[in-house]
């Protein structure tokens, strides 16, 4: 079997590759299970891999957000952006893993107690195809600096840019087998989950499910990071002009295509008019077109599906009461280029009020008042990030404990840091990628205490 990818911005195949086979990813998964007990035996050097890795990638920028851009159509700018943050959570977890990872002195009955850290073995990954560099290395940074060995599955419409991630770790030296890159299907996804001591998915919730049930199905543990549609709510006391900027770039960032992309946004009535009209205005400046100009602001869609997609909720809407303020159409005779959209008037009754709409779509849900913001905004299936835009941080401070979410941020768009964690509830997935609580989803957390003597009085295990 072979895998083809497509430049979504020309419609041209970029390569076909061969899916691994059964036997070789069996081999692959071999050689990080023996890779692994030398590669968790030394931190400093660990962080020394990881230092140098952020250099590599630096170095090869531009090549890795060609790369990129060609394979699922990212704007050249954000591309490059991509590849530097990565670099940023690798030089983050060598210099901080040693400290997150560090014994811990516990004071019990006994004459010594203390909580230890250890890598648990190969870690399997799949990974989609919105953001491949960042998804695949914001897991493995902690993971490879916990001792773990990991089996990268890029997404399908990806391919290249996993192949160049393991390209570039071998640039900077690591080990054979630290981490390898599949070319698999789904079916050897199957046995990747099968074969690893655990797994982690970025994905939608219906594959992340089927993921989930195998691996536990085989007491495995497992992290998901599942879809969005995270709240926006524009408050009656925000100032527009900020809020609106922060629209735009919540909203349109990679075409849309984000998990934590700004999904629904609600707007207090007062407010409504003056940060519509901001909204509008600067959605329309943004420059759709060929992703490898510096001067593009938006390309393609990944493909055709997911244009079709977006086309269907719109007219959903539309057919429902909504209006197109502006945009709301395919662009250009070539590639999956769709203009950026307000929808205004936007009900719980229409699609994408209540689906995840992964593409360049914002709509708009006028409210009474900051509650009715609330509430709309937990009437969703989905609890990974939110917005809220106040200049009343006391207001800020309430409002962000009653949404239902992972990932809250005030007065800005939500975004992944290595400092802090990322995940979110209900169909969003479970588990924490990044800051330390990251880094110990894939470590043994061990608890270790030292007797002078055998304690008799417990009665209870």
């Amino acid at each position: 079997m072979t895998i083809t990818t497509i430049n979504p911005a020309t419609e041209e195949v970029l390569a076909k590759y061969d899916v691994v086979t059964k036997e070789e990813l069996g081999k692959k998964i071999e050689k990080a299970k023996k890779t692994f007990s030398d590669w968790k035996a030394d931190i400093k050097k660990r962080s020394d891999f990881l230092n140098m890795f952020a250099d590599v990638l630096r170095k090869n920028k531009q090549q890795l957000a060609l790369v990129a851009t060609k394979e699922m159509g990212k704007a050249i700018k954000e591309s490059v952006s991509e590849v530097e943050k990565c670099a940023w959570v690798m030089e983050f977890y060598a210099d901080n893993g040693s400290t997150f990872l560090h014994d811990e002195s516990i004071n019990t009955d006994a004459r010594k107690s203390f909580i230890a850290f250890e890598p648990i073995g190969v870690i399997g990954s799949i990974m989609p195809w919105n953001f491949p560099y960042w998804q695949a290395l914001r897991f493995a940074a902690p993971s490879l600096m916990s001792g773990n060995t990991v089996v990268l599955k890029p997404a399908s419409a990806t391919m290249q840019c996993g192949i160049e991630i393991e390209n570039m770790f071998l640039k900077a030296g690591l080990p054979e087998g630290v981490f390898q890159t599949a070319i698999a299907d789904s079916v050897m996804a199957e046995q990747l989950v099968d074969s690893v001591n655990a797994v982690t998915f970025t994905g939608s919730n219906v594959a992340g499910s089927k993921v989930a049930q195998r691996a536990t199905s085989k007491v495995k543990k497992c992290v998901l990071e599942l879809g969005g549609s995270d709240p926006f709510i524009v408050c009656s006391d925000a100032d527009a002009e900020k809020a609106s900027a922060g629209a735009v770039k919540g909203r349109f960032i990679n075409c849309g295509q984000s998990c934590i992309a700004s999904k629904r946004f609600f707007v207090a009535k007062n407010l409504a008019q003056e940060f519509i009209e901001k909204f509008v205005q600067k959605a329309e400046k943004l420059r759709v077109g060929d992703p490898t100009s510096a001067d593009t602001d938006m390309g393609p869609l990944v493909n055709p599906a997911g244009l079709e997609k977006i086309e269907e909720l719109v007219k959903d809407a539309v057919d429902k009461g909504a209006q197109v303020l502006t945009g709301g159409k395919r662009l250009g005779s070539k590639g999956y280029f769709y203009s950026p959209t307000i929808l205004g008037g936007v009900t719980p009754k229409m699609r994408i009020a209540q689906e995840e709409a992964f593409g360049p779509v914002a709509p708009v849900t006028i409210v009474q008042d900051e509650m009715e913001a609330i509430r709309l905004a937990n009437e969703s299936q989905y609890g990974l990030g939110g917005s809220i835009w106040t200049q009343d941080l006391d207001k800020a401070d309430k409002l962000s404990r009653m949404v239902e979410s992972g990932i809250i941020a005030v007065n800005n768009v939500v975004a992944s840091d290595p400092r802090i964690p990322f995940g979110g509830v209900k169909q969003s997935g479970f588990g924490r990628e990044l800051s330390r609580y990251g880094m110990l989803e894939f470590v043994n957390i061990k608890s270790v205490r030292f007797y002078d003597n055998l304690v008799v009085q417990h009665h209870v295990e």
